[in-house]
């Protein structure tokens, strides 16, 4: 049986076809479309009409693209780039209406919850107490957990775009003044979460999205044509000279470094920034840099239930108004109001 998994994010709309008859989601297919959507975000986090255009055209072309490798319905959702954006409804309105496609919208813990799901697969349980990390374009989720299941799971608005967008916005390279301002402002967003991770001590910590897939390889992790198998990690004390090194240079010059896009080049220091300084506060020295994230932890989650029921009655569709308070997903095997459900959705 084949699964596939659209992912509408703040850089790319990105759909992964997988073989799911087994254990594990194996890839068959991948295909994106790079659309910059965090460029256009107008103040207060709109998207403008021409936006929302290229979303639906490139629904619309995953959706063909699925059906020709075996795929009727995608798994589709987007981030917190049409999470977070005031005219969410239309955005949604309109993909379903125009492309047949209900765009799903994962609140930030449930998006946290499955990336620990992937990330604790992937590292199995030789890893043992573990801690996730995941920067995306608008969000940085964070979850903790010792078995199979993460204890508390959390989301913050500590993206790399939105936080390029909010701190560094035409000025490039930014001034000092600005990057000790961005630092400030992670650190007093993650006190409460930093001290919880510290108090757990977990004996692994993982990291995965491509913000620190690149700073992994800036910071001397191997390149990816040596495939997902390959170990990669990354220091905080190489972090440390990778955000100096970057915060040196335009976003023009960090695209001619080692890893670094050049359509994340915009944004590559504040991802820096917003990693180093949750490792710092964490007290974390290295992190393990994992492959598996959020679409994979969609298609385990399918596998393991058995079946998509779950999808349909937890995320945010368009069947749904901006008025309804976002409904947490609780981990495979608990009920609401279980002492891991509770976690799961109460802190933060």
């Amino acid at each position: 049986m084949r699964m596939g998994v659209l992912d509408v994010g703040s850089n790319t709309v990105r759909l992964v076809i997988a073989e799911t008859d087994g254990a594990v989601p194996l890839p068959v297919h991948t295909a994106k479309r790079r659309l910059r959507l965090s460029e256009h975000v107008e103040r207060g986090g709109h998207l403008p009409n021409e936006q929302v255009a290229r979303i639906v055209d490139a629904v619309a072309d995953a959706r063909s693209e699925g059906r020709r490798w075996g795929v009727t319905r995608p798994f589709a959702f987007a981030t917190a780039i049409v999470r977070d954006a005031p005219n969410r409804p239309e955005i949604l309105r309109r993909v379903s209406a125009e492309t047949g496609v209900p765009l799903h919208i994962l609140p930030g813990e449930v998006e946290a919850e499955l990336t620990f799901l992937a990330a604790r697969r992937w590292m199995g349980w030789r890893a043992g107490p573990l801690a996730m990390l995941d920067i995306g374009g608008g969000s940085l989720e964070v979850a903790f957990g010792r078995s199979k299941l993460p204890d508390f799971a959390i989301s913050l608005p500590l993206g790399a775009n939105r936080m390029t967008r909010e701190y560094f916005r035409g000025q490039d390279p930014p001034p000092q003044r600005k990057t000790k301002a961005l630092r400030r402002h992670v650190r007093h967003q993650l006190r409460d979460v930093a001290a919880r991770i510290r108090w757990e001590a977990p004996r692994t910590t993982v990291a995965t999205s491509r913000t620190f897939q690149q700073l992994g390889r800036l910071c001397g992790a191997p390149p990816g044509r040596q495939g997902p198998f390959t170990p990669r990690g990354m220091t905080r004390a190489d972090l440390r000279q990778a955000v100096d090194r970057l915060a040196e240079l335009s976003a023009a010059e960090r695209a001619a470094l080692p890893g670094i896009s050049a359509a994340r080049s915009g944004q590559s220091l504040a991802g820096a920034i917003v990693a180093h300084t949750t490792m710092k506060l964490m007290g974390i020295d290295e992190v393990t840099i994992c492959p598996w994230a959020l679409r994979e932890g969609v298609m385990l989650r399918c596998i393991e239930d058995g079946n998509a029921e779950w999808w349909d009655g937890t995320a945010l569709s368009v069947r749904e108004h901006d008025a309804t308070p976002p409904r947490v997903l609780h981990p495979v095997g608990e009920e609401e109001g279980s002492p891991a459900a509770q976690l799961s959705g109460g802190v933060g």
